[in-house]
């Protein structure tokens, strides 16, 4: 009964060998792992499943850079079964180089140092004939347009290899961790996608009470449930699209950790492995891979010196800042405001958005150069006044953008609203720097569309993706930029703003390019339909 629990539970297609294997190496019998290696007899009626060698055969193919700079992998035909996505490979390494740090070394965890990865051949759902039809890949987590990113994935692997586990966040409704360097050093917050709060292995129980005694709540009705991790990924691709520069940067990676939460099986058959491994190295190197399976998730890059926003807010009511630094913190918020409202971020309070404010400071040579000045009673210079009296600095910090990307605007019980609608700097006009850095992008057509397949490239990836309701999501995140290109031009506030009338912009089904994942070029054919949301929700303000 164990074993077939067992056999079920693996998803490659030669797994029943592999559970035989690995059910004679927990055994202790030498004799029964040999005979299990050698393949099961033939059965008449059933085909002689192909030898195991086969199933590790590399494929060649070129890798194509997805958005965010990560390596896109091809994936399964239309109408194949939902599988589980903590063991398919998404993202794939060009080459062996892209996963050395700057001692040139391979990452220990990396799949050239253990058996870690499965070799699946894979159509495009809306290409069959294309060359990336079939792929091996070879790296989980390989970022070639981005090396300080992948230099920190490779920290975080060889410390988890060295015995460096992250480390569980104790708030919050899902399961996130503090991921650290070999130092212990914490460089980043993984949120995996099998523990988000409506996951089925979120370590926290108080989602699966709400899910118990109020189903009807359950959830959000305008979100895709268990894709808050495309989200964060998705939030940092605006960001850095628009060059707004204030979302840590993030992207989809593979880890794999004693730390994460694991069912009862995925561990067992990792004891059973490893010992399979230790008694008879010979078949344990023919596993597919030692060790629990990697998790996906959405890797944030960790940040210094910030606080909630809250507390600061709090602090600059009673200590006003200068009138220099007071502007500096307006125009970071409202490029905060920008990308909360482009993607339509359902869950943005003062808790959870980071301010980092460095009072002024005055170096030691500043202070030489100014007493120098004085003494030589000759005026001091124009920058050694300006170090002298340098302003305190201010950065926002916008994390946990996990709940946007919406396919619908909220109508059914509560409205989600912004929370920093309610901030005196909600009240004043965006600002001349605002408008020039944010409208001449997202008032053109062209950059809107790229944005929308360069999203199109990262949502894809998931295993539960749906390109309806994709589509849904765009045509809510089109209608809010176009909210956001008439306030700005009519020099509107952000309170402003968040008043106007809820949009959808729909593309049409017989526009050219086919919609998303078509052609770049626009032609005039291209038409969309726009549709106002008269629905309110129940509850305005919640």
């Amino acid at each position: 009964m164990m074993m077939k629990a067992l056999r079920d539970h693996e998803d490659d297609d030669d797994g029943d060998e592999e559970d035989e294997v690995f059910a004679a190496a927990v055994a202790g019998s030498t004799a029964a792992v040999a005979a299990a290696a050698s393949g099961p007899a033939a059965v008449p009626g059933r085909s002689t499943p192909r030898p195991a060698s086969l199933a590790f055969s590399r494929v060649g193919f070129e890798p194509q850079a997805g958005p965010g700079a990560a390596v896109r992998v091809p994936e399964s035909p239309p109408g194949s079964p939902g599988r589980d996505g903590e063991k398919e490979p998404l993202l794939a390494a060009s080459s062996a180089g892209d996963l050395r740090g700057r001692d040139g070394q391979l990452c220990p965890t990396s799949p050239y140092h253990h058996h870690y990865l499965h070799q699946h051949h894979h159509h495009r759902r809306d290409s069959p004939s294309s060359p990336h039809t079939a792929a091996a890949p070879d790296s989980l987590n390989a970022f070639p347009r981005d090396q300080q990113f992948s230099e920190v994935v490779c920290s975080v692997e060889r410390a988890m290899e060295a015995g460096v586990e992250p480390q569980r966040i104790s708030q919050g409704s899902s399961g996130s961790y503090f991921v650290r360097d070999l130092s212990g050093k914490s460089v980043g917050v993984f949120k995996p996608k099998s523990e988000e709060p409506y996951g089925q292995l979120n370590p926290k129980w108080t989602k699966w009470l709400q899910k118990l005694c109020c189903p009807c709540c359950f959830g959000r009705d305008c979100l895709v449930l268990n894709q808050g991790y495309l989200s964060e990924a998705g939030a940092s691709l605006v960001d850095s699209t628009l060059g707004l520069n204030i979302v840590p940067k993030t992207k989809v990676v593979w880890l794999a950790s004693e730390a994460f939460h694991y069912g009862a099986i995925d561990r067992a058959k990792s004891r059973g492995k490893k010992l399979a491994l230790e008694r008879v190295p010979e078949i344990g190197r023919r596993f597919h891979r030692i060790g629990l399976p990697p998790k996906v998730g959405s890797l944030q890059l960790f940040v210094e010196g910030y606080k909630d926003a809250e507390d600061w807010l709090r602090r600059f009511e009673v200590e006003p800042l200068p009138e220099n630094t007071n502007k500096q913190l307006q125009l970071e918020f409202e490029k905060l405001v920008c990308l909360d409202y482009i993607i339509r971020n359902t869950d943005r309070g003062n808790d959870n958005w980071l301010i980092k404010y460095e009072p002024r400071k005055e170096t030691d040579k500043d202070k030489e150069q100014a007493i120098r000045g004085d003494l030589c009673l000759v005026p001091v210079c124009a920058a050694t006044q300006e170090a002298v009296e340098r302003e305190p600095a201010v950065r926002i910090a916008a994390i946990d953008n996990g709940l946007a990307f919406p396919f619908k605007h909220p109508d059914s019980w509560r409205a989600y609203p912004f929370y920093w609608a309610w901030l005196p700097q909600a009240k004043v006009p965006f600002s001349q720097d605002t408008c020039d850095l944010v409208l001449p992008k997202i008032s053109d057509m062209n950059f809107v569309q790229d944005l929308v397949e360069d999203l199109y490239e990262l949502f894809k990836e998931d295993k539960g993706f749906d390109r309806t309701i994709f589509e849904k999501q765009m045509s809510v995140m089109r209608g809010q930029i176009l909210n956001l290109t008439q306030a700005l031009r009519d020099g509107r506030s952000p309170l402003q703003l968040v008043g106007m009338p809820c949009v959808l912009i729909e593309r049409s089904a017989g526009s050219a390019g086919g919609g998303t994942g078509g052609s770049r070029i626009r032609t005039l054919s291209d038409a969309f339909t726009q549709t106002f949301n008269s629905r309110k929700p129940f509850f305005s303000s919640w």
